[in-house]
């Protein structure tokens, strides 16, 4: 049986349970120990596809195609493992399969209640498909006091209870404020949050302090008196400049080592040179170059998680120091030439990634065609691929009105509704224009197939890669004759040769761009090799 270990999270949400979550599994993994991560998030709809980038940051997508919360991004870059649609789960996504079940008769006409036919569904999330894992770390989403986050940690309270203690860990991640006018911090909050568990049948064994500064020893007696954990088990957790020193942080508080003394188990010291590398490659970067990323929801960077780490990640390996400029694309609509030129003054490669709907995109096209024609260096990033197709059928081509019906249906669409594709595993995907929005998108890993001699092909080192999508629209194949002559080559299809892939420009400085999300793929040990190209083409 595996160990679990439940990170909650009190006093107030985005402390960074997420990224906690992520380094106590690389501790545990540099540790020898195979680990599983999960996240349960509390809100009542199915998965956050539909939801707001404003409001709930980055869709984050899993190789076998579930649209999940970003915190599924830092497991996979901390832990560098693959995630699964089986590792995450909302509330909304628990009520649908019990009622789902209901309506099918599944229940034999019983009652339907909370307890136990919710929590129930609740455990099995937390129990399935586990194979050989050592450790399943489970992070609850929102904050103890939650109403609508209660199931989970009723059924988290349930699940302890059925392993047995001694196959079980709580850790609570709270905020400790400090006061720059009094020169101190308050444990207050967190004893309260401590408290609220409590009333919910849980008692932490590990309490993470999220804190302004370093918690004084003073502070931690405290808490350790007020909330029954042991002093050794509060472990300090103080802003930090880089997120990839956190994993350097616990370990010097000596959080791995408490885990394992609660379960009772022994393993070797982990090797940290990979994150004492990285911190010190990151900290030490002198060369810096400017990225504009063109982007829908500038001024809020959770919208484009995975995209900021994956720049970050190049730039390590190219020993260059990346300074984003976020661009807002709904802003370039408005701007005529000189004021396009003006907004990228001073920058040394544009990236435009991913989006939905017409606001912002002629903003878009505008990049594509500033980069194409000033000799800029380009990644452009599924609707990126998109914005550019539209840019050069409009100026190369000379189709005027060509768009995408995505954005408008009075167009030469050159991109179009894909209402059908090839499945991985065989068969056919159908998809009806004008249906449910949830989950209906061409989602998780397809294979391409790069042009040989191409950029592309060049850039991966191989003639067949595996990237994530998250898109319902397509470039329209026939331009490709038209596009060759003009010099832009589609240099990455779908294995079927139905779909573009990837477009190109030889004797660009670099301008390439695909119908996927690379960003979800890089790791910080293991830049994105569209990025690592990318940065290493920054003048």
């Amino acid at each position: 049986m595996p160990k679990y270990i439940f990170i909650t999270g009190g006093v107030i949400s985005s402390i960074g349970k997420g990224v906690a979550s992520a380094s106590i599994g690389a501790l545990l993994k540099a540790r020898g120990f195979k680990i599983r991560m999960r996240k349960m998030d509390p809100y009542f709809n199915v998965d956050p596809g539909t939801l707001s980038p404003f409001q709930h940051g980055e869709v984050f997508v899993t190789d076998d195609g579930a649209e999940t919360d970003l915190d599924l991004g830092h497991y996979e870059r901390f832990t560098d493992t693959t995630c699964r649609r089986t590792d995450s789960i909302s509330s909304g996504r628990v009520y649908w399969n019990v009622l789902t079940k209901e309506r099918e008769g599944g229940y034999n006409g019983r009652n339907i209640q909370l307890i136990p036919e919710i929590t129930d569904e609740a455990k099995r999330f937390m129990s399935n498909d586990i194979s050989d894992e050592d450790f399943v770390l489970v992070e609850m989403g929102g904050t103890i006091g939650d109403d609508e986050g209660f199931v989970f940690i009723e059924s988290a309270r349930q699940l302890i209870n059925q392993i047995g203690r001694a196959n079980a860990m709580l850790i609570h991640l709270a905020y400790v404020p400090f006061f720059k006018a009094s020169e101190e911090v308050k444990t207050k909050p967190t004893q309260q949050s401590v408290r609220m568990l409590l009333e919910r049948g849980l008692a932490p064994n590990v309490i993470i302090c999220r804190c302004e500064k370093p918690v004084p020893a003073s502070s931690k007696a405290k808490i350790s008196m007020f909330c029954n954990v042991e002093k050794e088990d509060i472990i300090s957790a103080p802003d930090v400049k880089n997120i990839y020193e956190i994993p350097l942080g616990f370990h010097a508080e000596g959080l791995d080592d408490r885990i394992l003394s609660h379960f009772g188990m022994s393993a070797p010291a982990p090797d940290l040179a990979p994150w004492e590398k990285i911190i010190s490659a990151s900290s030490t970067l002198k060369n810096e170059r400017t990225i504009a990323i063109v982007a829908k929801y500038d001024g809020f960077p959770d919208a484009y998680k995975s995209l900021v780490e994956a720049v970050s990640h190049a730039g390590i390996e190219n020993k260059v120091k990346t300074n984003i400029r976020w661009v807002s694309s709904e802003g370039l609509e408005s701007k005529d030439e000189a004021g396009i030129v003006e907004a990228f003054d001073g920058v040394d490669g544009i990236i435009v990634p991913g989006g939905f709907g017409a606001r912002g995109v002629e903003g878009k096209i505008a990049a594509a065609k500033f980069a194409r024609e000033n000799d800029i260096p380009y990644l452009g990033i599924c609707l990126g691929m998109q914005v550019a197709v539209i840019e050069m059928a409009r100026n190369l081509l000379g189709i005027k009105n060509a768009n995408s019906t995505e954005f408008t249906k009075d167009c030469t669409p050159v991109v179009a509704f894909v209402n059908e594709w090839s499945k991985e595993g065989g068969g056919k995907e159908k998809r009806t224009e004008g249906g449910a929005l949830g989950g209906t998108q061409r989602l998780g890993a397809f294979r391409t197939i790069l042009k040989p001699g191409s950029l592309a092909e060049k850039v991966y080192g191989a003639k067949e890669i595996s990237e994530r999508h998250r898109h319902r629209y397509e470039m329209d194949i026939s331009l490709e004759k038209a596009l060759a002559d003009k010099g832009v080559v589609i240099s990455g299809k779908s294995p079927d040769g139905k779909l573009p892939e990837v477009i190109e420009i030889p004797g660009h400085a670099f301008f390439i761009a695909g119908q996927f999300h690379p960003e979800f793929k890089s790791r910080p040990f293991r830049a994105h090799p569209l990025f690592k190209a990318f940065v290493k083409a920054l003048a």
